[in-house]
């Protein structure tokens, strides 16, 4: 008896090991704590789901939801792209990225939208928020009652713009149901999610969403940044008269996410003959949620090794760890498709990424009312001016902001934003401002610093005459550094 014991000890033990590795296995691979998703926009067929449905904190792309739930409003006369809205003091208090614009200035819905769209303007967020839903927590509940409706079970909003607050969640799944509902119900209008570039005065922003003008027929959505997040990117490309969305969550930069998404996207597009080689993986919506707490990258992507703080436009071309994943260590290095086997030719970073976007007409934007011809001249001109206004010397102007009830995110004193700089110089001649009907026509993303709000667990999507902030985490995690959103 006392010769078998040994013998079982190793039994049970290599027992254990196995029982362990299949666990591994079949556990969320969250290794690389990177959430993809590819999905044809029409069907809403999912073509390739890596935890897809893992809870993730959402950053700008919560803006998404700021803009449907806007223009939903304007498509059903509530509302028109010319509303004139006022800068409140929260509003201008809100973090960087943001225009800067001072308290009481007014500019339309159509402005406001478009440098919420391409600059990710935290401001402009709050300043929609507050004209439609009277302050950040009634906006907060339209956009939870919103996301309900559209099946976006594991979607929690608390702010409009996805600064940290606690309780403000999504999912790769979620935000794939979003964008292909934005298209469904908004087609006059997702415009808004492709302009390339906007000029204010005499700064010139180029989207944050790297594929816009590079990557063939790159068509929308949205970047976000906060530390506790990583790089995210939702993004659409058309080609024969196909559209696909993919979905990027956690990337390891700015550059990498958007590698990410082309690689998605591509191997999405030249799939076609091999589809019935592949199981089916259902619809988006037939996904099945993950009860979990969203991954914590913060030590990962704003720690100390960093030889620069991170933000939204995040150029640096950082290697990532683990089989299959983006390995971009100098400007030749190559990137592979995340499938195993049939694997189309290997890509470049270098060819997606270094060229230079297609040159375009940055669309105008503008404060005060709609203008047209020379007036919209004069109005330009007069923001220009403004902008060149040297700021009077003395004690700097605090506004003091109590935090809305909606929203955790303490935000810093207003303070202008004057840190975009031109990349082209003031030669650019401003265009007529168009709403959605107007041409597309991409600055260095402002630094983001918004107060360290503890981010909670994944919470499904309150009701909709529930207040956004009465989500309850479920699971404690690490509170997400500030940072760009």
């Amino acid at each position: 008896m006392h010769a078998f014991r040994p013998l079982l000890r190793k039994s049970l033990f290599n027992l254990f090991a196995a029982t362990l590795a299949v666990a591994a296995l079949l556990a969320p691979r969250l290794a690389n704590a990177e959430a993809l998703l590819l999905i044809e926009a029409d069907t809403g067929k999912v073509l390739q789901a890596d935890n897809a449905t893992i809870p993730w904190y959402p950053a700008s792309v919560t803006k998404i939801m700021t803009a449907y739930v806007t223009l939903k409003a304007v498509k059903d006369g509530k509302i028109t792209l010319d509303t004139l809205l006022t800068v409140s003091p929260t509003a201008a208090s809100q973090s960087p990225s943001k225009m800067g614009l001072r308290p009481g200035t007014q500019l339309t819905v159509d402005n406001a939208l478009k440098m919420m769209m391409v600059k990710s303007a935290n401001d402009m967020a709050v300043v929609l928020a507050e004209g439609l839903g009277g302050s950040i927590d009634g906006f907060s509940v339209m956009m939870n009652d919103t996301a309900k409706k559209l099946g976006m079970t594991q979607t929690n909003y608390v702010n409009p713009n996805g600064l940290p607050a606690d309780g403000h969640v999504t999912s790769a799944r979620d935000l794939g149901i979003l964008a292909r509902s934005f298209l469904r119900d908004l087609p006059e209008y997702e415009y808004f999610v492709h302009i390339p570039a906007i000029r204010f005065g005499k700064r010139i922003t180029p989207n944050f969403n790297k594929l816009i003008g590079r990557y063939p027929g790159a068509d929308g959505f949205k970047t976000g940044f906060i530390c506790a997040s990583g790089y995210n990117l939702v993004a659409s490309a058309t080609r024969n008269g196909r559209r696909l969305i993919a979905v990027v969550l956690g990337a390891s930069s700015g550059t990498a996410r958007a590698v990410k998404a082309a690689q998605l996207l591509e191997r999405g597009f030249s799939q076609d003959n091999l589809s019935w080689l592949r199981p089916s993986l259902g619809t988006v919506e037939n996904l099945v949620p993950v009860d979990a707490s969203p991954p914590n990258l913060r030590e990962e992507m704003c720690g100390g090794h960093r030889k620069h703080p991170a933000s939204d436009d995040d150029d640096a071309l950082i290697a990532t760890n683990g089989s299959g994943s983006t390995s971009l260590t100098g400007g030749e290095a190559k990137v592979t498709f995340f499938t195993a086997g049939l694997q189309p030719p290997l890509m470049k970073a270098s060819d997606l990424m270094a060229s230079a976007a297609e040159p375009v007409e940055p669309v105008v934007v503008y404060t005060g009312p709609t203008r047209t011809g020379a007036a919209l001249v004069a109005a330009v001109a007069a923001d220009t001016d403004q902008q060149a206004t040297p700021k009077a010397r003395g004690k700097k102007s605090r506004v003091a902001k109590k935090p809305d009830a909606g929203s955790d995110t303490k935000t810093a004193a207003a303070k202008p934003d004057a840190t975009a700089k031109s990349d082209a110089k003031s030669a650019a001649k401003p265009a007529a401002s168009k709403h959605a009907a107007a041409k597309p026509s991409e600055n260095k993303p402002s630094e983001n610093k918004p107060a360290a709000n503890k981010p909670a667990a994944n919470k499904p999507a309150a009701s909709g005459d529930q207040a956004a902030r009465s989500a309850k985490p479920k699971a404690a995690t690490k509170k997400p550094a500030p940072n760009n959103s």
